[in-house]
């Protein structure tokens, strides 16, 4: 049975970001993702995390000044001292928190410019190495051009075939159903091939983004789909709730920690 993962920058709103922990836990569930930490201490998350009893599934590296619009600067040129000190940081909440695995955000950048693709290798081998001393998966994410246009990672072919061709043992696909829906669609056949090398799955409905309960997406069939591949990592919640988190949670009654 897949072992959900609360996505706390899109859910329980309701709450102060520290207070969604207690408000996860509360709602049952064992697990917590979120985009960034770093507008808190190390040590608040972990208290947080602790308290509850609660896993850091994934959490992203520093994605530059994402206020002004910026989605990482990996495949950025003359960004790599900045990357460097970013993955630094990552790796400080990453002692705290005990997470194993870290979402390294790509930058807006033509996939197709020769200086940006060099760029990108570079942080991917830097980041890649620096993780693996500690054990952890580094993780790369196809996202679809709607939500963030001008992305540099848009196709998950095109991922998978840089997750394989870098050859590092501790670099996985980060296969969001949601995105993979709206880029290739066909989502169980990609998920089957790609299986190998996934390191995290999210979730949402499509098109809405919101709770996995309906529209495009059968996800009781995809959820039992991940039990009969085998998968025993986290499924992150990253969906937007449509009112008040916990009235949306009915999808999650069977899946939820007693």
């Amino acid at each position: 049975m897949p072992v959900f993962a609360a996505n706390l920058t899109m859910m329980f709103n309701e709450w102060s970001f520290l207070d969604r922990f207690d408000a996860a836990a509360d709602a049952g569930f064992s697990a917590v993702e979120f985009l960034f930490p770093y507008d808190f201490t190390p040590e608040a998350i972990q208290e947080r995390l602790n308290r509850n009893k609660l896993t850091q599934a994934l959490f992203n590296m520093p994605p530059g000044d994402w206020a002004s619009g910026e989605r990482g600067v990996a495949a950025l040129p003359d960004r790599f001292e900045e990357f460097q000190a970013g993955v630094d940081r990552a790796l400080d909440y990453a002692e705290a928190t005990g997470v194993k695995r870290i979402h390294m955000m790509a930058g807006l950048a033509d996939p197709t410019d020769e200086i940006a693709v060099g760029s990108y290798r570079r942080a991917l081998d830097h980041a890649a190495e620096r993780l693996a001393e500690k054990g952890i998966d580094l993780l790369l994410e196809p996202i679809n051009g709607r939500n963030m246009p001008g992305y540099f990672l848009n196709s998950f072919d095109n991922t998978l075939r840089e997750v394989e061709a870098a050859g590092h043992e501790n670099l996985k696909l980060q296969f969001d159903i949601y995105h993979c829906q709206i880029i290739h669609g066909d989502v169980t056949t990609r998920l089957r091939h790609a299986f190998p090398h996934v390191g995290h799955i999210q979730i949402a409905s499509v098109p809405s983004r919101n709770e996995p309960d309906g529209e495009e997406l059968n996800y009781p069939f995809l959820f039992s789909e991940l039990d009969r591949l085998g998968y025993t990592g986290f499924v992150g919640c990253e969906y937007i709730p449509r009112g008040k988190t916990v009235d949306g949670l009915g999808w999650f009654a069977p899946y939820r920690r007693s």
